[in-house]
């Protein structure tokens, strides 16, 4: 059950609770807050609450979200784009704009969705409604992603990535010129207590650290390889904006761009064990054709 916790501002004082979570998660439809805040499942310090309670600053608000029910998840006859299959382990190349799994305004069309279609047995392996999944792309985020098809395969995996045995590299175009041609970004990521769609670097958030090196530079843009040594949500994304350098296109943290419709960041290599002979294998990705289209034109403003 996913766990959303607010603190009231001052700005946001008399607000109806109800009223205060559809503006704070805007993922959620109004209906659905107000079916959770029946539920008990909203609570002001502690105290359920009703949905025409007015908030006061400094209360704190929790929001349960209770998990999809197995059965609401179907097979769909959706295209992947396989790099590599055996017996454990499907790695795929996610386009952007595809959701992993079902979650809040995203019910179907899914990757997991597409899962179920092109291997029926992996239903059952590893968390409700997220059939197989060991880790996660942003939606607007494409590249590789490493798939497990059974529970053996799922606990191998999940164990490489808990002890940082995974490689991974991603490619991303940021604004502005870096100081130092090659880094480490460290910072703490926890939720934005004023938005819960952003992640922020907080002091009482959980660690994160993620190295790069700079591999070309254009005219107000570097283009980045990053190495993100822990798997926090939107990590390489808020750790850049952290340091006044958001991704291209990155409305959510900054890095707004007419030309992109979406953040350029894409998962280029991926190497990890595989769960059948401990084999180290990499495969790689290239930049879709949106991204390789902007930067092309990046390169002929600097002729």
């Amino acid at each position: 059950m996913e766990t959303i916790t607010l603190q009231i501002s001052k700005s946001d004082t008399a607000k109806r609770v109800d009223i205060f979570l559809s503006e704070r998660t805007t993922d959620l439809s109004r209906s659905q807050i107000s079916n959770f805040i029946s539920q008990g499942l909203v609570t002001v310090d502690g105290t359920p609450a009703k949905a025409s309670y007015r908030v006061k600053s400094g209360e704190i608000i929790q929001l349960l979200i209770p998990p999809l029910p197995p059965t609401s998840l179907i097979a769909e006859d959706i295209p992947i784009t396989v790099v590599y299959e055996d017996s454990d382990v499907l790695v795929i190349d996610k386009p952007a704009g595809m959701v992993v799994h079902p979650a809040a305004g995203n019910w179907s069309g899914t990757l997991a969705n597409a899962l179920l279609k092109h291997i029926p047995d992996i239903a059952g392996v590893g968390e409700s409604g997220r059939p197989g999944i060991v880790h996660r792309l942003d939606k607007e985020t494409s590249g590789l992603m490493m798939v497990a098809k059974n529970t053996s395969a799922h606990r191998n995996l999940s164990k490489q990535i808990k002890d940082r045995y995974i490689s991974k590299v991603y490619t991303c175009l940021i604004r502005g010129n870096l100081k130092l041609y090659q880094g480490t970004i460290s910072g703490n990521i926890s939720r934005d207590t004023h938005n819960r769609k952003r992640m922020a670097v907080v002091e009482s958030g959980r660690t994160a650290e993620t190295s790069y090196k700079v591999m070309q530079t254009y005219n107000g843009y570097s283009l980045v390889e990053a190495y993100p040594k822990t798997g926090r949500t939107h990590q390489i994304r808020v750790h850049f904006s952290s340091i006044g350098h958001p991704i291209t296109g990155d409305k959510l943290y900054g890095g707004t761009n007419k030309l992109l419709r979406r953040q350029f960041l894409h998962s280029t290599r991926l190497g990890f064990w595989l769960p059948s002979n401990q084999h180290y294998v990499e495969f790689e990705s290239k930049l879709p054709y949106d991204l390789q289209m902007y930067l092309d034109g990046l390169v002929l403003e600097s002729l």
